[in-house]
């Protein structure tokens, strides 16, 4: 599977990207937003994080779909995004992302969500997109709101942060097809 946007290939993960998934999520400061990333994020780390989507993306998982950003110009992954728990029957998915610090600012995030929701809606038909993000993390936010997310509520202590160890209140957002600003 690939999704392609002006500036990045969206694309399944291969044995080759594994140097850019470590320099990406060897950093305090993108995995203290994830819930299931570690710090340091080491090289075995990796090899089971490619292993498990290389094995899930041959079987056809119809569930979902974990992603690989890849920055045209430079061939090289900047990030990762998901699209998770899809439910033909409900119309909806869950799902998630992240960018590599060195190419934050850039609108490499946003550019990809963007395509993460047009493919969700209409290529895969979906009616209602559910996300969420840790208290305090504004950026993640800010991204959200942008495309029409509307907050829908807080689960305190939802997660175990395994970068730092800490109970996580995770704030709960969903967006209609409706009310997709694009």
């Amino acid at each position: 599977m690939q999704l392609e946007t002006d500036r990045l290939i969206i694309r399944n993960w291969k044995a080759k990207d594994i140097n850019d998934l470590i320099e990406g999520l060897n950093n305090f400061n993108v995995s203290k937003w994830l819930a299931v990333v570690p710090f340091p994020y080491l090289k075995d780390h990796a090899e089971h994080w490619i292993n498990y989507c290389l094995k899930n993306a041959s079987e056809n998982n119809k569930n979902g779909y974990e992603f690989c950003i890849e920055l045209k110009s430079d061939q090289k992954v900047i990030g990762g995004m998901s699209i998770s728990g899809i439910n033909t029957l409900h119309g909806t998915c869950g799902g998630g992302i992240w960018i590599n610090e060195n190419f934050h600012g850039k609108g490499y995030g946003k550019e990809a969500f963007a395509e993460k929701i047009r493919f969700s809606f209409e290529d895969l038909g979906l009616r209602r997109l559910e996300n969420g993000f840790f208290d305090g993390n504004e950026s993640s936010r800010l991204l959200q709101e942008r495309f029409g997310y509307k907050v829908e509520g807080k689960r305190r202590e939802k997660f175990l942060c395994l970068a730092d160890g800490a109970l996580k209140d995770e704030i709960i957002t969903g967006l209609l097809k409706h009310e997709w600003i694009r």
